[in-house]
């Protein structure tokens, strides 16, 4: 799924594949998806993108963006996009498929659920998407602890962890793949309630957010995830499911995996364990 370190490394490959190409074709639901959300009527994609230039591909929280002169295109997290070069087999289905005057071209399918966005500047007002647009990224400046603290200000200290990070587009882009090991360098695990965490250990979940989802979009993404040319990541997860039979890389203990709200966590029952409650004054 498309988070943060994938939207920016697929964002950074279509700007050195794409950028300046024109689009000569465009096919839009051509392998009908009950879970493929379009902007509008698909069959107009066509007619809306084809003659135009791609003027680059910029990250938006968890969603990677075209802009083809006047024209958006956006994908969003479930987006498998792939880019195939001149001459390279095409796919038979996909759910979306942008080709090239020079006949390179973008296919995109669908994983879970996905957005597969073409739509004219400013016309989409989809919540999602003006979050992401809107609220600051984790890897820039304006992500502080001030910025931070009110986050945690806005919510119930009996909010568990991964619910504030991962849920309500409080943090756009961030969302339950990389969770796991913001968790793990932080020593947090994800049932902990917020009011059970210290000062002492907030600002380590802050900083565990920023350094972790820097060192993943410095890697190229992580590597349970595939950039545009089918590539798995260079960033190692230190837990997921290609590590859950190894031990923990701190202890050497068991690495547990769980289903919590809508997804698998996984954590290290001794590195991090659950916590409740209110911490007691120092």
């Amino acid at each position: 799924m498309l988070e943060i370190p994938e939207s920016h490394t697929i964002s950074d490959q279509l700007n050195r594949t794409v950028q300046g190409k024109t689009i000569h074709k465009v096919v839009a639901n051509s392998s009908p998806h009950g879970f493929a959300f379009y902007f509008g009527d698909p069959n107009r994609y066509p007619s809306l993108l084809t003659g135009k230039t791609i003027d680059g591909a910029r990250a938006i929280a968890g969603m990677a963006e075209i802009a083809a002169e006047e024209m958006r295109v956006v994908f969003s997290d479930g987006a498998n996009i792939r880019y195939l070069a001149p001459g390279a087999p095409r796919p038979p289905k996909h759910q979306l498929y942008i080709e090239f005057e020079d006949q390179s071209a973008l296919v995109c399918t669908i994983q879970m659920y996905a957005g597969l966005w073409a739509f004219e500047d400013g016309e989409n007002r989809n919540p999602y998407y003006r979050a992401a647009q809107e609220k600051p990224s984790p890897l820039s400046r304006p992500f502080d602890a001030v910025y931070f603290a009110r986050l945690l200000e806005s919510v119930k200290p009996t909010l568990a962890v991964k619910p504030f990070l991962a849920t309500e587009q409080r943090i756009p882009g961030l969302g339950n793949g990389v969770l796991q090991d913001i968790l793990f360098n932080a020593r947090i695990n994800p049932r902990t309630t917020l009011g059970a965490l210290s000062d002492a250990e907030k600002e380590t979940l802050l900083q565990s957010i920023k350094q972790t989802l820097s060192e993943m979009t410095a890697q190229g993404g992580r590597d349970t995830e595939k950039d545009l040319f089918g590539r798995s990541g260079g960033y190692a997860t230190l837990l997921s499911n290609k590590t859950l039979r190894w031990p923990c890389p701190a202890c050497g203990g068991s690495i547990v995996k769980q289903a919590y709200l809508g997804g698998s966590v996984y954590y290290c029952p001794s590195c991090q364990p659950v916590k409740k409650g209110i911490p007691r004054a120092a």
